[in-house]
């Protein structure tokens, strides 16, 4: 499967594509229609859930965002389908007031529904980035996320705001548990920017994300490749790859096994 293959368009989403068609260490690719990764799915339309939930038979959304966004942005369309499963862990630790796309950004505010952080937490990450933050902030949420993706009873989605931010985290660790290359973690995540354009023009049209995004350039939104290789090699020279530091938070060899059975035949 090439780049262009991987996205699934829908009317009510731009930033959806598939985790399959990508090389791995040791010679092969990852599985297509396993694992999707995606930007908010409040928008869906009829057919958009048709396509996704009958045809392509998904069965679990894992939304990373925050309590208070989904508060402010209400349920979306796949919340009332029974055969479909919410699992809502968010990583709390977004870079903008309410949206993950200000996360390139390391600076001294606080979200609304976080406490201040002090001067040895903002030390840290401004050398590890706010990527790391979220592991280090919610390493549970981290683990669950990555426990619903290795489910093998129906297609799984995983989701942010964005698309970019908490959900590239999410699914740099997928990958590498599943023995993506180190590249083609890197260029998963960098392909957010090809629909960059539309992922902005969908949160501005949200009183929840618009005065986030208005505050920067929107070039500044660009998902470069600098901040996905810092982040894994913050987990290189900590625990020795994504791997260990899976273990240190509870991570099985049988979580391996079952992640791995998902993305790889």
């Amino acid at each position: 499967m090439n780049a262009y293959e991987r996205w699934i368009v829908l009317e009510g989403a731009a930033n959806v594509r598939d985790l399959g068609g990508l090389p791995t260490a040791d010679g092969g690719t990852t599985v297509s229609g396993r694992i999707l990764r995606a930007d908010n799915l409040q928008g869906l339309t009829e057919g958009d859930v048709a396509l996704l939930v009958g045809d392509l038979k998904l069965r679990h959304v894992v939304d990373l965002r925050s309590e208070t966004e989904v508060r402010l942005e209400g349920p979306g369309p796949l919340t009332l389908l029974p055969e479909v499963a919410i699992h809502h862990h968010s990583l709390f630790a977004e870079g903008g007031r309410l949206t993950d796309v200000e996360a390139d950004t390391i600076d001294d505010r606080a979200l609304p529904w976080q406490g201040e952080r002090d001067e040895e937490d903002l030390a840290e990450l401004r050398v590890t980035g706010y990527y790391y933050g979220y592991l280090r902030d919610r390493p549970d949420s981290v683990v669950a996320a990555l426990r619903v993706l290795a489910r093998d009873d129906g297609m799984a989605v995983v989701h942010c705001a964005a698309g970019k931010d908490r959900t590239g985290v999410v699914c740099a660790l997928a990958l590498a548990v599943a023995g993506a290359t180190r590249e083609a973690i890197i260029e998963d995540y960098v392909a957010t920017g090809e629909r960059l354009e539309g992922i902005l023009a969908r949160l501005r049209a949200s009183r929840t994300y618009r005065e986030d995004l208005d505050s920067k350039p929107a070039d500044s939104h660009l998902p470069r490749p600098e901040y996905m290789d810092q982040f894994l090699s913050t987990l290189d020279d900590r625990f020795g790859g994504p791997l260990g530091w899976l273990r240190t938070h509870g991570w099985t060899d049988a979580d391996t096994e079952a992640l791995r059975g998902r993305l790889r035949d």
